[in-house]
């Protein structure tokens, strides 16, 4: 590794040396790294196909129409161990091309430069969309040169902690861009940027599947999704889903790692082995739902995960139940892909227009961001010298040994009707791209030719990829998807389902009664959770045609948490009218529907809608740092408003620590707690501790003593202040581990 940093660092040298002093062009060889520190699973090469200088910490990437690669790079993160230079505009957008056309990328170029920390970027509606905190930018590409910029949202990423700010800017299926860790979702629609609520997922990435439901993950839960497509859970705006969306799909966070890495909380019991190997995920991001077609049996949509702080890439099988999504590891105790190379930091993932799995590897010693480094970890990797492993980056690609590449089709010169033909491709990557070109390039001449393919049953993928482009066109009809519906596979009709509600009317209720009630009798439990989401929607129409339809499936799914939240949802404003109805339904009466049902009319007098429906905050205390420094720190936990996140933080909203213990809120805050823990009578427990942040230089006994004042006057009826003074003296007050805190230890304490 000392070997490689010396040569890479000599390379860069000569290259300015080069280009100031002679006034040569910039060249750049291929990359010429040696891959021996890395073990991937049998059948599977791994190619390094960029390397520093062609590029630097590189955190987000995308595909042109090209082919090409194009970054975001985000040097400033954790440049040094006390995390300074973040706010430094050196952050780029750039292009990687391969020039000789041997598949390994020889030359770079700057897009954007002067970029404060971009992390996100996509290639869409033939610009660039791309996020720079706290703005989303869509900037137009006139021959590789920025062009007209347009401001797409200023509150896309509010300041605070990169590790949780928002990202991924995923175009779905649907055509609707999604994010982590983001309340909205984006689409450009004649010329105008449309912004729409949506559930918050995950933290750092964000993948789909082939149907078009959307995955992603946390630091301690390597993988999460959602059981139903986006947003069928969140049409009554006074119900908050918690059965059909941001689901833990496997409780197994083992992590196989060839070596002793080092991790934040190595200090810890239970964390590592007695090998001093990591045990369970602590940074998991970056997830892939593998749709290439060229990866062996198998392996169509598996989810890969990264795992930056053990130096690997986990493998996971998902499976499909119809109203529900499980996962497993493909392995145990050894990995899809694992390094013994430290530096080695995997943080994204994608699919490739030749069908190679690419993976972005930030390449740097310090992964875990200043605001919760430990004493530990900062030690240890000061040990190490990993402080000094900046300046890196590098693109792989993981391909099957015994495929050819496939060749990137020329969207730009493809007809309308050769773009309908790419939507058959075996290439999720090339689906996709053909799908958004015949929308963005409004190709209405390719009707006919998608309507005929809408109706070829034996390819249920391409059916869904052409309903979504007649969608995106405005071409669809109710006859045709009627015809589809009665037609099709239980994938293809539970997405008509969903696209016959812009035909909602009482002109078209008969039919669409009558429809419904035939793929009822299929018996699907897949059919029958879209059908559950769509009734109340339709009752609205006619309630006599369709309250039946209510009655059936609440009968059939009366235990079922995940069709309730449905039929709940699909209810929307019709919900005290249908109400009526189900009170006349034996089995209604004290069931999860009937207080569901109670609690979203109660919630809608009280005026007291989904968060994802309100535009407005907690109010900013303007008086101290509090109010920024929560946001920063500890609002990606614990929720902007208070309200915690499961399996991740307690509720902070009338907590008792926050209420009527601020010396013992401020042992917290200083040293970390292990949970469990009691909150407001319920218990809570933690996938990982809460580290405290006693170790971060750059916050001083008045910063920690403006948290407590900001957090008790937002959270609490009683407004606390605990001196800055005494905010010195709780720093030396340890508990009897010297890491966090547990609740016993927090009881025992008198203020």
């Amino acid at each position: 590794m000392k070997i490689q940093t010396i040569y890479m660092k000599t390379a860069v040298f000569t290259a300015l040396l080069c280009s100031v002093l002679l006034g040569c062009a910039p060249s750049f060889e291929e990359p010429n790294i040696s891959l021996e520190d890395y073990k991937i699973e049998q059948g599977f090469e791994l190619q390094m196909l960029a390397a520093e200088p062609l590029l630097q910490a590189p955190v987000a990437m995308d595909f042109d129409d090209k082919g090409r690669i194009w970054v975001a790079e985000m040097p400033g993160y954790m440049n040094n161990i006390e995390g300074k230079g973040e706010e430094e505009p050196t952050g780029a957008i750039r292009i990687l091309e391969d020039l000789d056309k041997d598949g390994v990328m020889d030359h770079s170029k700057v897009f954007l430069d002067s970029l404060v920390m971009p992390r996100a970027l996509a290639f869409v509606y033939g610009g660039l969309l791309y996020a720079e905190p706290p703005n989303l930018w869509f900037i137009e590409i006139e021959n590789d040169l920025p062009g007209k910029r347009t401001l797409v949202d200023s509150l896309y990423a509010p300041e605070g902690n990169p590790e949780h700010q928002s990202n991924g800017l995923l175009l779905n299926i649907d055509n609707w861009i999604y994010n982590a860790k983001h309340a909205y979702r984006y689409q450009l629609k004649n010329g105008e940027w449309r912004k729409k609520p949506t559930t918050v997922r995950g933290q750092w990435g964000i993948t789909h599947d082939n149907f078009g439901r959307l995955y992603f993950n946390d630091n301690a839960r390597q993988l999460l999704g959602d059981y139903v497509l986006p947003n069928r859970l969140v049409r009554n705006e006074y119900i908050e889903p918690k059965q059909g969306v941001n689901r833990l799909l496997t409780d197994d966070q083992r992590v196989y790692p060839l070596h002793a890495t080092s991790v934040n909380r190595g200090y810890a019991s239970g964390v590592l082995d007695k090998d001093s190997l990591l045990k369970e995920v602590t940074s998991a991001s970056g997830p892939l739902v593998y749709r290439g077609g060229t990866f062996p049996d198998g392996y169509d949509q598996n989810v890969f995960v990264c795992v930056p702080e053990a130096n690997l890439i986990k493998r996971n099988i998902l499976a499909f139940h119809g109203d529900s999504i499980s996962a497993k590891q493909a392995w145990q105790e050894k990995e899809f892909l694992a390094s013994t190379d430290e530096g080695f930091r995997p943080v994204s993932l994608s699919n490739g227009p030749d069908g190679g799995l690419y993976v972005v590897d930030m390449h740097i010693g310090v992964i875990q961001h200043y605001a919760f480094l430990s004493p530990y970890l900062k030690k240890v990797a000061q040990k190490k010298q990993l402080d000094t492993l900046t300046g890196y980056g590098r693109i792989l690609r993981i391909k099957n040994k015994d495929t050819e590449t496939l060749k990137i089709p020329d969207f730009e010169n493809l007809s309308g009707t050769e773009l309908v033909k790419l939507l058959k491709d075996k290439n999720g990557w090339i689906r996709d791209r053909a799908q958004h070109y015949l929308i963005f390039k409004d190709k209405k001449e390719a009707k006919s030719a998608l309507e005929k393919l809408v109706m070829e049953t034996n390819s249920p993928l391409s059916q869904i990829h052409g309903l979504y482009t007649l969608k995106g066109l405005d071409a669809l009809s109710f006859d045709l998807l009627k015809s589809i519906a009665e037609k099709s596979g239980p994938d293809v009709i539970s997405h008509a389902i969903v696209l016959l509600e812009d035909f909602v009317s009482k002109e078209k209720a008969k039919e669409a009664q009558k429809l419904f009630k035939a793929v009822l009798a299929k018996n699907d439990r897949s059919i029958d959770l879209y059908l559950a989401s769509t009734v109340g929607i339709w009752a609205k129409a006619s309630k006599a045609d369709f309250l039946p339809l209510v009655h059936a499936l609440f009968d059939s799914y009366k235990n079922n948490p995940i069709v309730t939240e449905a039929l709940l949802s699909g209810m929307d404003d019709s919900v005290e009218s249908v109400l009526a109805g189900l009170q006349e339904n034996p089995n209604f009466k004290d069931s999860d529907l009937e207080t569901r049902i109670t609690n979203s009319i109660e919630r809608k007098k009280q005026d007291k809608p989904n968060p994802i429906f309100t535009n407005t905050a907690v109010a900013m205390d303007t008086r101290t740092k509090g109010a920024k420094l929560f946001r920063q720190m500890c609002s990606v936990c614990h929720g902007i408003n208070g309200e915690g996140t499961d399996g991740v933080a307690p509720p902070l909203m009338n907590s008792e620590y926050v209420a009527n213990s601020p010396e013992r809120l401020a042992l917290i805050i200083l040293h970390g707690l292990s949970g469990p823990v009691l909150v407001n009578g319920k218990q809570y427990k933690f996938n990982q501790a809460m580290p405290g942040l006693n170790g971060n230089p750059n916050l001083s006994d008045k910063d920690i003593s403006d948290v407590i004042t900001y957090v008790t006057n937002a959270f609490s009826r009683t407004p606390h202040w605990v001196k800055p003074g005494k905010i010195k003296e709780l720093r030396d007050k340890k508990s009897e581990s010297g890491g966090e805190y547990t609740e016993p230890e927090l009881q025992e304490y008198s203020e």
